[in-house]
């Protein structure tokens, strides 16, 4: 009989016992627990659809098939960067030879890789318009409020954040906002952090493209599980308070409205701009954080034959939450250190980092494991692009969003990790 410390399967059981206790720990009302049919939905929604994609050879075959679109859109792209910015813009026709020893292989990110953002940005304001996106929010909507009991309004924007990102999906309950709970608001600021846009969902399955070819269907999948775990780990941590009542809505889309087709899609490619530009500053400037942190670093004596670096440190910190979650230990250390370099830096960072040590430092299950682990908008630069930006859209809960942020990050980041253990799981 396998025993338990052989299985890593078991890791990801008891991961969910232990993400759960640590969300419990930072609750504002300790003895007020979601009811045991809430971990169950939970738990069936995660584990039922990880299952369908990752058990199921029709569904996998499904997921690889994504990846001609991803191939067009990124070829599409690759023609207009190489309009824009020559040779810069893309990845061949170069005009002078690799030096021996060179492997970037002539990529740039910020005009090669990211410009696929506005491209994205702007067909999904198109699909907008024409109401398609409108129908699956509102499908994933329903579901939700009748699978978890959660109110219509943060039903709706978690459904939104499957597709739009963290400051966008609030807009479609904009009105709502100044009346919601301090619970519900708790829930719409987790959902943002433990999902992404689906306007970098084709740039990470470029990125990732190295480990497997169908990485754009599992980003998807990866954003839609932790939907239903961020309402319950918010709910564990900020529990409704006696008395409140679920939130209700019964339309949708305001702050997206558009008056024709070219409109949106001149609106969306201009917001991917402005997007492009974010993720680009953000980049440069934690990079160059982080590599302020390793000059002082080391200074100190090394640690286990090895210098001190800020990936090291915060590798040895998140290195036991990524074994519950199913990571074997000889490879936390490794996991530990994407997990790191995600909530200080960025998921794309962090991704970049594991197509890089995806088929060394890691296995197929420990990397498919942390492909969904990393999917979300949790890191320390987001908490600012969250309270300043629902701050905008209600002003008077400001110094709640302020307050409940931080937390939230926690909560988000804990829900990814949850995704992760559901295919540690079922892997």
């Amino acid at each position: 009989m396998t025993s338990l410390l052989s299985d890593p399967r078991y890791q990801s059981i008891l991961g969910f016992v232990c993400f759960w206790t640590i969300a419990w720990l930072f609750s504002e009302r300790k003895k007020r627990l979601p009811p045991l049919r809430r971990f169950v939905a939970v738990l069936v929604i995660q584990l039922g659809l990880a299952a369908i994609f990752l058990r199921i050879p029709a569904a996998r075959d499904a997921l690889t098939g994504v990846n001609a679109v991803v191939m067009a859109l990124s070829e599409a792209t690759g023609a207009a960067t190489s309009f824009l910015f020559g040779y810069v813009g893309r990845a061949y026709d170069m005009p002078f030879a690799e030096q021996p020893g060179q492997t970037s292989g002539f990529f740039i990110f910020a005009f090669q890789g990211l410009p696929l953002i506005v491209f994205v940005a702007a067909l999904s304001a198109v699909l907008w318009y024409w109401g398609i996106l409108k129908i699956i929010i509102r499908f994933f909507a329903a579901i939700l409020t009748r699978l978890l009991g959660t109110g219509g309004a943060v039903s709706l924007s978690a459904a939104a954040n499957v597709l739009l990102g963290q400051t966008e999906a609030p807009l479609l309950i904009r009105p709502l906002l100044r009346n919601l709970s301090r619970s519900e608001l708790f829930a719409v600021i987790t959902c943002g952090f433990a999902t992404v846009a689906g306007t970098v969902m084709t740039l990470y399955a470029v990125i990732l493209s190295p480990i497997s070819p169908s990485m754009l269907g599992h980003i998807f999948v990866a954003s839609v599980i932790s939907v239903p775990a961020a309402l319950l780990f918010a709910e564990i941590v900020v529990p409704p308070a006696p008395g409140d009542e679920p939130t209700k809505v019964s339309a949708a889309g305001e702050g997206f409205e558009y008056k024709s087709t070219m409109d949106a899609f001149t609106a969306g490619a201009t917001e991917g701009g402005k997007l492009w530009a974010n993720i680009v500053v953000a980049i440069l400037a934690f990079i160059a954080l982080a590599a302020l942190v390793n000059l002082g670093l080391a200074k100190f004596p090394d640690f286990a034959g090895e210098p001190l670096t800020l990936e090291r440190l915060l590798g040895f910190v998140f290195a036991p939450l990524v074994w519950l979650a199913g990571v074997p230990w000889d490879q936390a250390p490794a996991a530990g250190k994407l997990m790191g370099i995600k909530t200080i830096l960025n998921e794309v960072i962090a991704y970049a980092e594991l197509a890089a040590i995806g088929n060394t430092d890691l296995d197929p299950r420990s990397a498919l494991i942390m492909v969904y682990a990393l999917c979300g908008f949790a890191n320390v630069a987001s908490l600012g692009i969250i309270i300043g930006g629902i701050s905008a859209l209600e002003e008077s809960r400001r110094q709640e969003i302020v307050e409940l942020a931080p937390k939230a990050l926690i909560s988000g980041t804990l829900a990814t990790m949850s995704s992760g253990a559901a295919v540690g799981l079922l892997y």
